[in-house]
């Protein structure tokens, strides 16, 4: 794979050197605005206004849709429903999956504008040879604070900031009465990553630490690694933790395997637990949770999860 790609961008500065000495537009390109967008990996000089957007991040997806804006490319792989419309629109290319692309359809798209997941990270520099490239910040300890500066790159770069902070301050302000009513409960909540018949579990701190961190949930386990993959659980380990809610996230069903058995997960053990006997144990939007997590739309889903479940 890594040497295909590395032939392929090779081949690809040769026809960006043809198209470029041919292009009739070049003059009209050169004098486009341009801003200067810091991002994960890099600083880069970004069109204003781009027209022509491969997204590979469905978090980003998520908040191109608020303002409309030209999509020509996305990973139709596992596309979460609620950016179904984006699969069913045949002038929209797919251009593969959240883990691995097509660099050669991706180049013949003639993209003003990349924006790559952290998933595809190590093809960064490949992929800013066909077009300027950024990669969102994700962090798992200010998720709000990632998604602001990710909305606030957006909004410098197709001049939409005003309804990027509107939509900011309504997450702000839905979280804030969660995390309210949060605080008037007792309950311990426990998070864990369902995976064909295994568990990992997740606290403050974590991809899914909102739920503590933002929403203010009492953990009903301290101390659990940080780590993308979480601490290795078991159904003894939940059910000595006890939770008052068990929230679960299906990984089978977000990527597309068969999804969990909830007769097989509420087995013996856990239907001794708090979360089971008091109906708590909420199988969360794996799509929301585990394929996106830091756009708009995903965020809004995962705290109405939480809010629904206090």
């Amino acid at each position: 794979m890594k040497k295909s790609v590395l032939l392929f961008a090779s081949a690809v500065m040769v026809t960006f050197t043809a198209c470029n000495s041919s292009n009739g537009e070049s003059s009209k390109e050169a004098a486009q605005s341009k801003v200067t967008i810091a991002h994960t990996l890099d600083t880069v000089e970004v069109p204003v206004n781009p027209q022509r957007v491969v997204a590979l991040d469905y978090s980003a997806l998520e908040n191109l849709d608020l303002i409309g804006a030209k999509i020509v490319g996305i990973p139709k792989s596992g596309l979460p429903k609620y950016l179904s419309k984006y699969r069913d629109d045949a002038a929209i290319a797919d251009v593969g999956n959240l883990v691995e692309v097509n660099m050669e359809k991706i180049n013949e798209l003639s993209p003003d504008l990349i924006i790559l997941g952290g998933r595809l990270q190590d093809s960064y520099t490949d992929m800013s040879v066909i077009a300027p490239t950024i990669i969102p910040v994700w962090d798992t300890k200010d998720q709000l604070g990632a998604l602001e500066k990710n909305l606030s790159n957006l909004g410098e770069i197709f001049d939409k900031q005003a309804e990027f902070d509107s939509a900011l301050a309504d997450i702000k302000a839905k979280a804030s009465a969660v995390k309210e009513k949060a605080s008037r409960s007792e309950a311990k909540a426990l998070v864990v990553l369902h995976n064909k018949g295994r568990f990992s579990a997740y606290g403050s701190g974590s991809r899914f630490g909102m739920i503590h961190d933002i929403l203010g949930v009492k953990e009903a386990s301290k101390g659990l690694d940080t780590h993308l993959h979480g601490t290795t659980a078991s159904n003894e380990f939940i059910l000595q933790t006890n939770p008052d809610i068990l929230f679960i996230v299906d990984r089978s069903a977000a990527v597309g395997d068969t999804p969990l058995d909830k007769r097989e997960v509420e087995n013996k053990l856990i239907q001794q637990t708090n979360a089971y006997k008091n109906g708590k144990i909420i199988y969360l939007d794996p799509e929301a949770w585990y394929l996106s997590g830091g756009g708009i739309a995903s965020i809004n889903v995962m705290i109405d999860e939480v809010a629904k479940a206090l």
